[in-house]
């Protein structure tokens, strides 16, 4: 995948889409697989804010049965099905437990009603060739069994635990870019560091938009027969600006953030209801992943962030409820914050707002033709409601294009019948490297591309950072994932950075490599390291 600036700004597309995230990528994907002719800008790196920054959950929403949205239930279930289908190696199934502490028989009667309908919903998880893959029924543990299974739910009024299935993204940015390196591979125009300016409005009909090089400053035009604004939460400030009045949607930006610390169970996730909400404890990469918070955000999407106030708030609900977690500062290793883009439907209600998609066509209701905003939904249906964009898309550019067929293509890297055979044969082909499953799980199929300069060159195939990357990854991003700075390699491309700061002596070796590769000098370098200080500074201490 190339950043290839004069084909954006030389060519004519049918299709510009502003925003890289996940939403723009599964887009992307579909609108190129179909040969339609797409052009994608993002104004900083793919998937580096909502779409990275959430729970690591590719899920049906158990909790969304409570407000009857049994709709958007089973289309999550559904697509939590298709993408473990075509990215078994990045999306793998978690068994989670819901402990019941003083609920009585109404409590869990209640419980084990939601969880029969999720079932019920969830009917074709068990339509996938890798038996590995496929999902049980929910179960009630004991309290003894539960209590076996995770001595941290230890607690006053423990009765035991029902244990149902989801599945987990290994690594969510990777999932979305193999999206972007296949529509890539389908002729579509990609670019990060490129950020949107302006909207090219010629008597009221969108032709593009002016945009501009964030790393080399320039700015041109973009032109395209049609133009979808994917920029989450970001959309309507964009939409605002480039329209000059507030658009007819609008955004309700809810603010979530994780904390990662040791492990605190030993296979399962949780899921803690408490005080008309709930958190969760989720195993990821050797660690527990906490998540998460949902409060209303108010101030500018580029200047969210987790505080020590947030902390010791979520850390206060979650030993509350949760006794057995004794958490404290002393136990973060890292910390996130996310914004999710929910549709705004007044109430003001973040936790309550309904987690929906919106297709909104602008010559409908800002008097624009050619413009689309495509804003809320999830990580989970964002290929649902790519192939709802693209089919309204074809219908109204009246063009000839292919049926959808990213339910049944394989991501980049996703072409893998069982999981578990394919690592045996990596194991065979590559047995000398200590973190091959985790590689495995980064790149699918596309492992032996990664290694393959590693094979002329034994020194990248040590061990970079502590959470299993070497730096074969680091050229490989560079070069064919278009990785742009050494933030773009550390917490998007590898796991450098994702399970706490890396040290100094991991970010000078990295972006050593970076800079042989690009030509950076020492005062380049200093930059790039400085950049990374405040991906693990909270806050109020920047």
């Amino acid at each position: 995948m190339r950043r290839i600036l004069s084909r954006l700004a030389d060519e004519t597309f049918d299709l510009l889409i502003i925003g890289g995230g996940v939403t723009g990528a599964c887009v992307a994907r579909d609108a190129a697989m179909r040969g339609i002719k797409v052009a994608l800008v993002e104004k900083g790196d793919f998937a580096n804010a909502t779409s990275a920054h959430n729970s690591k959950l590719v899920h049906g929403g158990l909790r969304y049965l409570r407000n009857f949205e049994l709709g958007l239930v089973r289309e999550s279930l559904k697509e939590r099905r298709i993408w473990q289908r075509i990215a078994p190696h990045l999306v793998h199934p978690l068994p989670f437990l819901v402990p019941m502490y003083d609920a009585g028989f109404k409590g869990r009667a209640t419980l084990a009603a939601g969880l029969t309908l999720y079932d019920m919903l969830s009917f074709d998880k068990g339509w996938l060739d890798d038996p590995a893959q496929r999902l049980p029924n929910h179960s009630w543990l004991n309290k003894q069994k539960a209590l076996e299974a995770e001595p941290v739910l230890d607690g006053k009024g423990f009765e035991g635990a029902f244990k149902y299935y989801d599945a987990q993204m290994y690594a969510p940015e990777r999932l979305a870019l193999e999206c972007l390196i296949e529509a890539d591979g389908d002729g579509a125009a990609i670019a990060n560091y490129v950020e949107a300016v302006s909207l090219i409005n010629r008597e009221g009909r969108i032709e593009g938009c002016t945009v501009r090089d964030v790393l080399g400053g320039d700015s041109f035009d973009v032109r395209a027969k049609l133009t979808l604004v994917a920029a989450g939460p970001w959309a309507d400030i964009f939409l605002e600006r480039a329209l000059g009045k507030p658009p007819s949607h609008k955004l309700l930006r809810s603010k979530g953030i994780h904390v990662l610390v040791p492990a605190m169970t030993k296979s399962n996730a949780l899921t803690v209801a408490a005080g008309g909400g709930h958190f969760f404890v989720l195993p990821w990469h050797g660690h527990t992943l906490l998540g998460t918070t949902d409060t209303a955000f108010q101030s500018a999407p580029d200047e969210v962030g987790v505080s020590g106030a947030d902390i010791d708030g979520f850390f206060g609900f979650i030993n509350a409820n949760l006794p057995g977690a004794a958490l404290s500062r002393g136990s973060v290793e890292h910390f996130y914050a996310g914004l999710r883009p929910l549709v705004d439907d007044g109430s003001g209600d973040t936790y309550g707002a309904s987690r929906r998609a919106e297709l909104v066509d602008h010559s409908e209701s800002d008097g624009l033709d050619g413009l689309f905003s495509a804003i809320g939904g999830k990580w989970t249906t964002s290929r649902d409601l790519a192939q709802s964009v693209v089919d309204d898309i074809v219908e109204k550019l009246s063009l000839k294009a292919a049926e959808c067929e990213t339910d049944e293509e394989p991501t980049a890297g996703g072409d893998i019948d069982r999981f578990d055979d394919f690592l045996k044969d990596q194991r065979a082909a590559h047995g000398d490297l200590p973190t091959l499953e985790h590689l495995a799980h980064m790149y699918g199929t596309r492992l032996p591309d990664m290694l393959a300069e590693a094979n002329n060159r034994p020194e990248l195939r040590a061990a970079i950072g502590g959470a299993g990357d070497i730096g074969a990854q680091v050229l490989f991003a560079m070069r064919e994932e278009m990785a742009m700075t050494l933030a773009d390699v550390v917490m998007r491309r590898t796991c450098i950075g994702q399970i706490g700061a890396p040290t100094a002596e991991t970010l000078e070796r990295t972006a050593s490599l970076m800079a042989a590769e690009l030509g950076w000098d020492e005062a380049r370098k200093a930059r790039e390291i400085a950049s990374l200080s405040g991906a693990f500074t909270f806050r109020d201490d920047a």
